[in-house]
C-alpha cells in the first residue's frame, strides 16, 4: 500500500484534514506519522496492508463511542479511504516523559520508586477493567501497548485499533509470549484471555522477567514455532509453580526475578502462583478480575513504608510489630497503625496512605520539630475526628492530627463515609 509523504494532506471523516509533518516510527501493521489537525499536533497510524471493511467499521464505532478511560490513546478520527483502499486513524500524541514498557524491561528506564511502579500497575488494571465494562476485549495485550511515566507511574495504553466487542474477532491473535494458552491453541481472544495477558504484563512489571521462561526454555536448543506452542501453550509452566519445579529461574540468566521475588510481599507472590496455576491456565473463566487485582495491589501498597533510618522505600511485614528495612537492614517500628475494615496500615514518617484503589494519596505521615508524628489530610474533604474522651474535631484539607492511640477518623470515599482508627499495637 502507498506510503504517505511529507506535507501530504489526508481527509478525515467529519471534515478536517491531517497534514503529514514527519514519520515517527513503523511496525508490522503500518507507519505512525506526526500530523497537524486544525493547528494541533497528533499521531496518525497508517496501515500498510489495510484491514477489511469490518475492521474499518469497528474503528468508526469505537471513535463515536469514545475511550473507556483517560488511560487510552484512543482513536479520535478515521481517515477517508484512499483510491487504493488505504486508510488510517488519528490519536493524540504520547508526551515526551512517557517511555515504552519495553525500555523498563531492558533497564533503559527505571521507575523512580516502588510507589510509581505500583501506581502503574493500578492504572493498567483500572484501564482494562473499564475496557471490559464497556463490553470490549483488547485481543492483543503485550509489552508494546504501554507508555509509562517513570516518575509518577502514569500509564497510557496505545494500539487500541484492535479493540473489539466481546466475542468478536479482530483478526489479530496477539503477540507470542503474551497470548493465553487457549489462544496459542487456536481459540478466539476475549476478556478471559485479556486477563491472562494482564497477569503476564503485571508479573513482568514487578519482576522484569517472563513468568514462563525458566530452566526449560533455557534448555531449548532453538525457539521454533513448535516450541513456542509448547512453552506458552500446551505445556506452559510457571517458573515458581509449587507442584513442578522443573522450570525454575536460572541463576545468571533470570537475575531480576530471582532478586525481586522475595522483596515484594507474600500476598503478591501467592497471587501470581495462583493465577499461573495449571488450574487457571486450563480454565480461563476462573482468572482474576481486574478489580481483584486492584485490591491486591492496594494491599501490597499498604505494606510499603518509608524507612525512618535511611529514608528509602521498603516493604514490611504488616502483620509484625517490627520489620527490617530491605535497604539498610535496620528494624522499623510498625506498632503505630491506621486500622480500617480488613486493613492494618503501618504509620511511619513520610509514608502515604491510600484509602481507595486509585493513585491519589488521602493522607501522609509527617512530624513536627520535636519528632512527634502527625497525619496530614491530603484529601479534598474535611475529616471528622473523635478523641478517646469523646470530643469531636474537624480536620480540613491539608490539616493535621496527631498519630495518637484511639483517635477515630471518618473520611469520605466516593461520597460514602469510611471509618478508620489510629492504634498503638502492643505484644
Amino acid at each position: 500500500m502507498t506510503e504517505l509523504s511529507i506535507n501530504q494532506t489526508v481527509l478525515l471523516k467529519g471534515g478536517p484534514k491531517a497534514t503529514i509533518i514527519k514519520e515517527l516510527g513503523r511496525g508490522g501493521q503500518g507507519i505512525v506519522y506526526l500530523v497537524d489537525v486544525c493547528g494541533e499536533q497528533k499521531a496518525l497510524k497508517w496501515y500498510l496492508n489495510p484491514p477489511d471493511d469490518k475492521f474499518y467499521r469497528n474503528l468508526e464505532h469505537n471513535i463515536v463511542a469514545g475511550p473507556p478511560s483517560d488511560a487510552f490513546l484512543w482513536p479520535e478520527y478515521l481517515t477517508e479511504r484512499q483510491q487504493d483502499g488505504g486508510y488510517g486513524y488519528v490519536m493524540r500524541l504520547r508526551p515526551k516523559n512517557y517511555y515504552e514498557f519495553g525500555h523498563f524491561l531492558l533497564a533503559k528506564v527505571s521507575f523512580r520508586s516502588f510507589t510509581a511502579m505500583l501506581s502503574a500497575a493500578m492504572k493498567i488494571c483500572n484501564g482494562f477493567m473499564m475496557l471490559h465494562r464497556f463490553g470490549y476485549s483488547y485481543q492483543d495485550l503485550n509489552d508494546g501497548n504501554f507508555f509509562i511515566d517513570p516518575q509518577t507511574g502514569d500509564v497510557l495504553i496505545c494500539d487500541n485499533d484492535n479493540v473489539m466487542p466481546q466475542g468478536e474477532k479482530s483478526g489479530i491473535m496477539g503477540k507470542a509470549r503474551y497470548m493465553a494458552p487457549e489462544i496459542v491453541a487456536g481459540g478466539i481472544p476475549d476478556k478471559y484471555s485479556d486477563r491472562f495477558s494482564l497477569s503476564v504484563i503485571l508479573f513482568m512489571l514487578f519482576y522484569a522477567n517472563h513468568p514462563f521462561e525458566g530452566a526449560r526454555v533455557v534448555a531449548c536448543p532453538c525457539m521454533t514455532e513448535s516450541y513456542e506452542k509448547r512453552f506458552y501453550g500446551s505445556e506452559a509452566l510457571f517458573i515458581y509453580d509449587t507442584a513442578d519445579t522443573s522450570n525454575l529461574p536460572v541463576r545468571g540468566i533470570h537475575q531480576n526475578v530471582i532478586r525481586r521475588w522475595p522483596v515484594f510481599p507474600r500476598l503478591l507472590r501467592d497471587t501470581f502462583i495462583q493465577e499461573f496455576s495449571q488450574d487457571k491456565l486450563r480454565n480461563p473463566q476462573t482468572r482474576q478480575l481486574e478489580s481483584a487485582w486492584e485490591k491486591v495491589i492496594s494491599r501490597v501498597r499498604d505494606e510499603l513504608v518509608v524507612c525512618p533510618s535511611c529514608h528509602d522505600e521498603t516493604f514490611v511485614d504488616s502483620g509484625a510489630l517490627q520489620s527490617p528495612c530491605i535497604n539498610c537492614g535496620r528494624p522499623i517500628d510498625l506498632r503505630r497503625r491506621m486500622v480500617m475494615p480488613g486493613r492494618s496500615i503501618p504509620l511511619t514518617y513520610r509514608t502515604s496512605i491510600y484509602i481507595d484503589n486509585d493513585n491519589v494519596p488521602d493522607g501522609q505521615v509527617t512530624q513536627d520539630n520535636t519528632g512527634v508524628l502527625l497525619f496530614r489530610n491530603l484529601s479534598p474533604d474535611t475529616w471528622t475526628v473523635e478523641t478517646p474522651s469523646g470530643k469531636i474535631k474537624s480536620v480540613a484539607p491539608q490539616g493535621i492530627l496527631p498519630v495518637k492511640d484511639g483517635l477515630k477518623i471518618t473520611m469520605r470515599v466516593h461520597t460514602q463515609p469510611y471509618r478508620a482508627e489510629i492504634k498503638l499495637l502492643s505484644n
